[in-house]
């Protein structure tokens, strides 16, 4: 009873308490008179002020239990007064007077005002006008004030540090980084502009919403450009101006990466937290890259110093992610994100209908005769990092690392001698890859770069025939290293030059290993390159022409052969609402993408990466023309960019034929001519977008019997079309995707003189039937504490339920020829949360 009493002690001491606090928080007001009487009652204290200082102040008065510093921190939040403890005697001054600080923002090297500068304190912003003026007001002199221009380095400094008795001179310092001014911005909604020098950037922290997407994936994000698709709906088949997807150049904080989806495809495996931004070049790249014959697809973390600690963690159908950005001492921040699936807890209908997806007419789905597959287990995971760190003013370094991982898992089982018998198949796919960027500003006009890494890929399949009793092993492994030293100088405020050197080494493994009967066949190849790069950026004062000319020398030792690539870019604004672009590029890539046989890898992943030997399997080199015109006024948007592109030295086993030419050796090229327009108007909450391509891509092979016929990748024709609403923290979206079928070959009967061959027709005379799928998303942000912000949405990917066919192909079963069909996902439902802090 003892206890009992206690407690119930305790807890009607805490009512009261409670009560008491409710009852003294509901007081009424009192003038500040009253509350400094009972203050100088309750601690023995004295306030020395004038009357008229405190005259006319009321207020509720600070708890009762407040100790006599917490009513004085109390009293100044809450009155516009400062009290100043001495002792036993507070000192009452007059209202806070508000400091201002002024000045004329210049460029320290000619002297030049800048204009439209941000000027930002603790609450108080301006912008400098055409003098470089500025004028905010100022809280208190230990406020920190920040000055942002583009192409100048930030200024960061206490109010008290500036000549604050008059309106002085303020002096930036350029900052050379040569970055490209914004063409035209939100090109297709919020946070995707258009810049000079042809190229497209998604800036994830200003995104708004696209159909279908509730999360920023990167790699579907990209879709919704014109001339850029995906021939069977992943993310790992991008096809951009009808290139294959080995063709583009992919890169996470300028490391090259050989994988680039999880769900072998399904899913971008690139951390959307972490990646903040998302450049897309189709023509006319920068001569300091290599690779990537059709496109670049460049993702960049955010390369600013956080000194607050931030963090989010959210969870979806498919995965659950958390990001954490930590300030390390004054000078550092460091950025950790990870994700892992949920499948391991739940199989959710959008993980179950991604794993229908990726499975269809392979092993995992149909086995042979008399084989039953059974414990299904798909997984993936993967972590990414960045650390920056300023040495010193003109010094900073940046580390990154990636790790992601695929991993699928099933048993075969068949009875055999009246016993049942069972083996497991796996297949991983995985990647591994680190960093290091280093950059030091030698003078106002001199910045180097240096740069090293080191990616890592490995593609790993065990497959298990339990009637057989076989195991069969494939590895396909690549590993690269790159190393790139690069000095930019600036003559003027109208041109710059850059120019540097690039060396990459290549090695790529294969092997093919069966236990029943022997059979082992392991292929290592190494490649080393070499490359000078030199370029001159010229732009006008108004920014109204732009010019950007380059070449690029490369050096393959192994095959001493020498590649010259020239690249131009240029882009004339016009009559105030129009601009011009004239876009061209030569490149080269010694790796590519083979398919060696259609079950390789369990069928799931069965491309494998090679190098190129400069003979039956050449190096491939394309050259690339656009021009285009875009105009923009009253929220109005017309872009139209005609282009053309020729790919040589791609072969028959890289481009994934399932007909005649499925087994044929060759080597040819490719030619598209195309057309890219985008419509977009934007009014009150609403934006609206269409977007269109028009191609004619065909093969030429001489060594095949076709010679000439339209390319796997020829959609001749594909449209997009999206409807977004936003206001305050609601969002929402819907749109349609439509194109053209993809081409295939029709067969005509079997071959009288095999029984195992079919005739096939003309080649890719015939499509699939047209493609098309409407999605939605709706997104909502809102508050749970003063700390803690969140948000919902959820998507609905294919709303129709439209079964697309995405691929067809033909086999011989029972002496009949058999078609096999490929659907695209199904309706497709995703929901997330997510909080931050």
């Amino acid at each position: 009873m003892g206890k009992i009493t206690k407690g119930i002690a305790i807890v009607t001491l805490f009512f009261l308490s409670t009560v008491s606090l409710i009852a003294q928080d509901a007081k009424k007001e009192q003038t500040l008179d009253v509350i400094i009487k009972n203050l100088q009652k309750q601690h023995n204290v004295q306030f020395n002020y004038a009357e008229d200082v405190i005259k006319s102040i009321t207020l509720k008065p600070p708890p009762k239990n407040s100790s006599l510093k917490q009513a004085l921190v109390y009293l100044e939040k809450t009155t516009p007064l400062q009290f100043s403890l001495n002792n036993s005697s507070i000192v009452i001054v007059k209202p806070k007077e508000d400091f201002f600080l002024c000045g004329y923002l210049k460029d320290k090297d000619n002297l030049q005002p800048i204009v439209s500068a941000t000027v930002q304190g603790f609450k108080d912003v301006a912008i400098t006008d055409v003098n470089g003026y500025f004028k905010i007001k100022i809280s208190k002199p230990s406020e920190l004030i920040t000055i942002r221009y583009l192409g100048y380095k930030t200024i960061n400094r206490v109010y008290n540090q500036f000549l604050t008795s008059e309106c002085g001179s303020v002096f930036m310092l350029p900052d050379f980084q040569f970055l490209s001014e914004v063409l035209i911005s939100n090109y297709i909604t919020a946070g995707i502009n258009k810049f000079n020098d042809g190229s497209f950037k998604v800036d994830f922290k200003n995104f708004d919403i696209l159909p279908g997407l509730i999360e920023n994936d990167v790699l579907q994000a990209v879709q919704s450009f014109p001339g850029i698709q995906s021939i069977d709906e992943t993310v790992s088949n991008l096809n951009i101006r009808g290139g294959a997807h080995d063709q583009n150049l992919i890169l996470w904080d300028n490391i090259k990466m050989y994988q680039s989806g999880h769900f072998f495809g399904l899913i971008s495996m690139f951390n959307p937290q972490i990646t903040q931004q998302v450049s897309i070049l189709k023509n006319g790249s920068d001569v300091s890259y290599t690779d990537g014959v059709s496109g670049t697809i460049s993702m960049q973390t955010d390369k600013n110093i956080n000194n607050v600690f931030k963090a989010n963690v959210g969870v979806n159908l498919t995965d659950v992610n958390l990001f954490v950005d930590l300030p390390t001492g004054k000078m550092g921040s460091l950025q950790v994100a990870g994700r892992k699936s949920v499948s391991e807890v739940l199989n959710t209908p959008t993980y179950n209908n991604y794993f229908e997806r990726i499975s269809q007419n392979t092993e995992v789905d149909n086995n042979v005769d008399n084989t039953i597959n059974s414990d299904k287990t798909f997984d993936f995971y993967d972590a990414s990092l960045r650390w920056l760190y300023k040495i010193s003013e003109n010094d900073e370094i940046r580390l990154n690392f990636i790790t992601v991982s695929n991993q699928l898992q099933f048993d075969e089982t068949a009875e055999i001698n009246n016993t049942q018998q069972s083996r497991t198949s796996q297949l991983n796919q995985n990647s591994i890859a680190g960093g290091l960027y280093y950059k030091r500003t030698w003078s106002t006009k001199v910045k180097s770069t240096f740069e090293v890494y080191e990616t890592d890929y490995k593609l790993k399949s065990v497959n298990a025939n339990v009637l057989e009793s076989q195991r069969f092993l494939q590895e396909n492994i690549v590993s690269e290293t790159s190393l790139k030293l690069q000095t930019q100088y600036s003559l003027n405020n109208t041109m710059k030059l850059s120019g540097g050197y690039h060396f990459v080494e290549t090695e790529i493994t294969n092997l093919d290993d069966v236990d029943t009967p022997v059979f082992r066949i392991l292929i290592s190849e190494v490649l080393r390159t070499h490359g000078a790069f030199a370029q001159v950026n010229y732009s006008t004062l108004n920014k109204n022409t732009t010019l950007v000319l380059g070449v690029r020398y490369n050096y393959l030792d192994k095959f001493k052969k020498q590649i010259w690539e020239p690249r131009f870019n240029f882009s004339q604004r016009f009559l105030d609402y129009f601009t011009v672009e004239i876009l061209g590029e030569f490149k080269h890539q010694n790796t590519s993408q083979i398919i060696n046989f259609q079950n390789d890898f369990l069928g799931i992943e069965k491309r494998r990466w090679q190098l190129s030997n400069n003979m039956d399997i050449p190096v491939i080199t394309s050259q690339q023309l656009s021009l285009g015109v875009n105009y923009s006024k009253n929220e109005w948007l017309v872009s139209v960019d005609g282009y053309y592109k020729n790919v040589d030295g791609i072969t028959a086993q890289s481009q994934g034929f399932q007909n005649q030419y499925e087994f044929v050796k060759s080597k040819g090229s490719y030619s598209v001519t195309g057309l890219d327009l985008l419509l977009r108007k934007q009014f009150s909450h609403f934006n609206t977008w269409l977007s269109y391509s028009l191609m004619n891509n065909l093969y030429e092979f001489k060594d095949l019997e076709d010679g000439t016929f339209p390319s796997n990748f020829n959609i001749t024709h594909a449209a997009n079309f999206g409807l977004s609403y936003s206001n305050n923290n609601f969002k929402s979206s819907i749109g349609a995707n439509w194109h053209t079928g993809k081409p295939i070959t029709i067969p005509e009967g079997i071959n009288p003189n095999s029984e195992q061959s079919i005739i096939f027709g003309e080649t890719n005379a015939e499509k699939l039937e047209d493609y098309i799928r409407v999605d939605a998303s709706v997104q909502y942000d809102f508050k749970i504490s003063n700390k803690v912000k969140a948000k919902a949405g959820v998507s609905i990917w294919n709303i129709l339920n439209k079964e697309n066919q995405v691929n067809t192909f033909y086999r011989i079963k029972n002496n009949e020829i058999n078609q096999s069909v490929q659907q695209s996902l199904g309706i497709t439902p995703n929901a997330t949360i997510r909080l931050y802090f």
